[in-house]
Parts: C-alpha cells; sequence; structure tokens
C-alpha cells in the first residue's frame, strides 16, 4: 500500500462552502477559494469539490470554480456532483479537474463508468457511493445526497462498478456524515475486501484516530474531511503529523 492521502472536502452549493449533517441542514461555511488554497498550502494531497445540489438542477456548476482553483492550487483534484454524460466529464477535465466523481447517472446508466473510463482512463473515472446501513453487515446505495434509494446493495453495485471500469471508490456514509463520531469501519472494510481500487473513507472523521482506525481496520487508502477542518478544529498538517505519529504512511511535506 502506497501512502495515505488526506482529501479535504469541499461541498459546494452555488458560488459558497457549505457544510451540513447526514448530509442535510446546510451551513454556508465561506468563500472555497479561501478555503482550497489554504488546504493545499497546509500540504492536502487532493482535493474534493462536491456541488451538492447539482443532481437537483441537473448540471454541475463548479467549472468556474475549478478553473479559478488549478490557477494557484497544484494538487489533483476530484469533482462530483450532477456529472450526467461523457460530455460533463469532458468539460470538468478541461475546466482542471483530474477527476470526476459520479453517482447518480451512474446509478441511473451503469453504462456511463465504462464509457468514462474508456474516454479518459480509469484513473479518471471516481464511482461515488453513498451508503445508509440496512441491516447488520448490509448497506443500501443511495443518490441525491442520500435521499433517494436505489435498492442496490453496496457490496454488489461496487463490485459491478470496478468491474465496469472504476478506477477508484468515494465511500460517504450517511449515517456518520457530519457527525464527527469516526467512519463506519464495517462499511469499509466490507468494500475494501471486496474490490482492489482505492477506496476514499469518507463521512465522520472527528480525530487523528479515526483515520488511523480506518486505515488500519478498513482497508482504505485515502480519507477526505470535511466540517473538522472548516471549522478549524484541526489543520492538515496536525492530522498528517498524527498520523505520521501513528505510523501511518503518508507523504512528508
Amino acid at each position: 500500500m502506497g501512502n495515505v492521502r488526506i482529501i479535504p472536502r469541499l461541498d459546494i452549493k452555488g458560488p459558497n462552502l457549505i457544510k451540513g449533517i447526514h448530509l442535510e441542514g446546510l451551513r454556508v461555511i465561506g468563500d472555497p477559494q479561501v478555503y482550497a488554497s489554504q488546504y493545499y498550502k497546509d500540504g492536502a494531497d487532493e482535493l474534493l469539490y462536491m456541488d451538492i445540489v447539482a443532481s437537483l438542477y441537473g448540471r454541475n456548476n463548479l467549472s468556474d470554480i475549478v478553473k479559478h482553483t488549478v490557477r494557484n492550487v497544484f494538487i489533483p483534484i476530484t469533482v462530483g456532483g450532477g456529472v450526467r454524460s461523457v460530455e460533463d466529464v469532458r468539460h470538468l477535465l478541461r475546466s482542471g479537474a483530474d477527476k470526476v466523481a459520479i453517482n447518480t447517472a451512474a446509478v441511473n446508466r451503469p453504462e456511463l463508468i465504462r464509457e468514462v473510463s474508456q474516454q479518459f482512463g480509469s484513473q479518471c473515472m471516481v464511482l461515488s457511493i453513498e451508503a445508509k446501513t440496512v441491516g447488520p453487515g448490509k448497506w443500501e446505495a443511495y443518490t441525491n445526497n442520500g435521499r433517494e434509494r436505489t435498492g442496490l446493495d453496496i457490496l454488489d453495485w461496487v463490485k459491478r462498478g470496478v468491474d465496469l471500469g472504476a478506477g477508484e471508490i468515494l465511500l460517504t456514509s450517511v449515517d456518520y456524515e457530519g457527525t464527527r463520531k469516526g467512519f463506519d469501519i464495517a462499511l469499509v472494510s466490507a468494500v475494501t475486501k471486496t474490490v482492489s481500487v482505492p477506496v476514499i473513507a469518507s463521512g465522520g472523521m472527528g480525530s487523528v484516530q479515526d483515520m488511523v482506525d480506518v486505515v488500519r481496520e478498513g482497508g482504505s487508502d485515502a480519507v477526505a474531511m470535511a466540517d473538522l477542518l472548516h471549522y478549524r478544529k484541526m489543520t492538515v498538517q496536525t492530522i498528517r503529523k498524527g498520523a505520521f505519529d501513528a505510523n501511518l504512511h503518508v507523504r512528508c511535506v
């Protein structure tokens, strides 16, 4: 396993960086550009931008934000939310995104996963999955920020997505998101045992120990975090130092 990646997650609504709990009750935090450049300066490995109302309006509005960000941020950027077609992906990659995360459109038409990975390479095609617990050791995939049920079992879906060409999984626990109670390690572990592509754990980080646990016990390759950073409870630097002190393989900055 390579270095564990530390990835600030920026949920965007219109021009604003926002944050919720269980993907609901959204509060405006500020200008995403300011936060993105701060996280880059602090040594983030990648950035994750999610247009969280895009699916409702049928379009992703992040191309302008991404264009501005890439002028002074030189780490990989993944963009998701409302991405519906190969054309949408091309547009975001041209704007400066390195990878594109797709959830709703992939559920509606799984063939899109293959089309994107064939056109741009599987490393560009991130399958974004919102998981909710439906029973012991069972999770269902949701869309539209954890509002719409799909009836898809997470493990069946993740396997199918990777078979179709997804090169990475962004795995968000709706149950744990915004709670700072730690990750759903059982979920992450079940997914990492099912597929061999990198898995980004998202939803629930409240401490460095949470990151250590989800990497060691869950097998995740990367960790996404949001309100912990946005509300300045911790910096990327303190997280990296804490991970390093716990003997996790993280990039030296």
